[in-house]
């Protein structure tokens, strides 16, 4: 699968109101924490892969603390496939035991290269996800996506940027580079 992806930086205090124009269906609030590694025997930031091991807690109503137990997943991205979306080879999957994951992921060589941190709430506007992301450190972005195959990146991708024009967001404006890859940049800085 490949996942098509329009991010912009947006105050989301004047996207709301237009979800909620467009119809849009709220499905989640979550906290997650994202640490992606450095592998031993190639520099992901040449090859433009990541290898993330996410943990993330739903927020309870009104954007209470996270409730319950955390989900653990490992997944990796491969290279950016296009110069028009942020699109990408991905695999993930769930995990049992994180604790026994970063010991392999230590056993292997792989070490912790950096953390990132956001809030995000999920909604569902014609068939695309939009993804409102206060992430610490950058401030806010909203990203719209959908996973398709191969055959239909183009349309997908089309679809994503008319779902962004419709939440009064402008395409042109779009960030191509990782929330990793921002906060590098900018501790680079």
């Amino acid at each position: 699968m490949y996942e098509v992806e329009v991010k912009v930086r947006a105050d989301h205090d004047a996207v709301r109101p237009r979800l909620d124009e467009l119809g849009a269906e709220f499905v989640r609030a979550v906290t997650q924490t994202d640490v992606y590694y450095d592998a031993p025997h190639r520099d992901f930031a040449e090859t433009d892969e990541a290898l993330r091991v996410r943990r993330e807690a739903t927020e309870a109503d009104g954007g209470e603390p996270p409730a319950g137990d955390a989900v653990t997943k490992l997944t990796y991205k491969g290279p950016l496939l296009e110069a028009a979306s942020k699109t990408r080879e991905e695999h993930e999957t769930s995990v049992a035991d994180p604790d026994a994951l970063e010991g392999i992921l230590h056993g292997l060589g792989f070490e912790p290269a950096a953390t990132v941190e956001k809030h995000r709430e999920f909604h569902v506007v014609d068939g695309y996800t939009v993804t409102l992301d206060a992430v610490d450190g950058l401030g806010e972005f909203v990203e719209v996506e959908r996973e398709t195959t191969e055959a239909d990146v183009e349309s997908a991708r089309e679809g994503a940027i008319e779902v962004l024009s419709d939440l009064g967001l402008d395409a042109s404006d779009q960030i191509r580079t990782s929330y990793l890859g921002l906060l590098l940049a900018d501790s680079a800085e």
